[in-house]
Formats: structure tokens, sequence, C-alpha cells
């Protein structure tokens, strides 16, 4: 069995890690449902309003295909259609632009800077206590601090 590992981004900079194996379907299909919502959040307004809103009924409200047909006045199979054409769009757009991937890439890259400021710290804490090195990792602190708001 291959281990898949999927990253997802809660608002503001929280990770959730998701990991399952291909086989055991109901861990990959809830990590592929956050990648959708996700990539709805980056790429959302280049989709049809409809596009958008069944993507957000179906994902964001929990709705069944039924459901979002019943208030839509249209088919389950044409609900569908539309969900499908639309994550298959975003799936592309992602593709094409990579934002969401670079996006998670500039947030881990201030992660590791968090980190090693913070290991810095610990150092100058230790040591030297260097004035000029403690201004310098407030200020990396907080700079990285309002970069992953």
């Amino acid at each position: 069995m291959t281990n898949l590992i999927i990253f997802s981004i809660i608002p503001p900079c929280k990770v959730i890690c998701f990991t399952g194996y291909f086989c055991e379907r109901r861990e990959f299909v809830l990590a592929k449902n956050l990648e959708v919502v996700l990539l709805l959040d980056f790429y959302g307004d280049m989709l049809t309003n409809k596009q958008r809103d069944f993507l957000g009924y179906y994902y964001n409200d929990d709705l069944s295909l039924s459901e979002i047909a019943e208030n839509e006045g249209i088919t389950r199979q044409g609900v569908r259609d539309s969900i499908k054409r639309a994550e298959a769009q975003l799936f592309e757009m992602e593709e094409r632009l990579g934002l969401a991937k670079r996006f998670e890439q500039v947030r881990q890259g201030l992660e590791d800077i968090r980190s090693a400021a913070e290991v810095i710290n610990q150092v100058n804490l230790n040591g030297a206590q260097s004035r000029d090195v403690n201004d310098n990792i407030v200020k990396i602190k907080s700079t990285v601090a309002s970069l992953m708001e």
C-alpha cells in the first residue's frame, strides 16, 4: 500500500494533514473534498455563478445532489455534471497556475523562518544575550505573523 499525504489549509494558517491509503476510500474522499474546497477558495471567482453555487452547496453546505436539484429546479444528473465540470476546471486551473501549491510553499517557508527565529532566540537567551539579535528576532517573528494572517 502507498501512503497518501494531503495538506489542506484552513484559514488563517492552520494545516490539517490527512494520511490514508488509496484502498481506504473514506480518507481519500475526505482529503479530495478538502482539496476542492481549497481550490474553490483560490479559483472560485473564475467559475460561473451556477458552478460556484453548486460547489458551495455540495461541499460547504453539505447538500446532496438531489437536494440541490430540487432547490434549483433541475435534474440530479444536471447538478452532478455541473459539479464535475467545475471540479475539473478547478484542478486544471491549479495545474496551470499553481496558486494553491505556491501558497502552501510560502506558508511552509514562513513557518520555517519562524521556527529558525525561535531557535536563534533560545541560543541568544542561553548565551550572549545580544539586544540587537533579540530586536531582530522580534522583528522577524512579527513580520512572519503578519504574513501568515
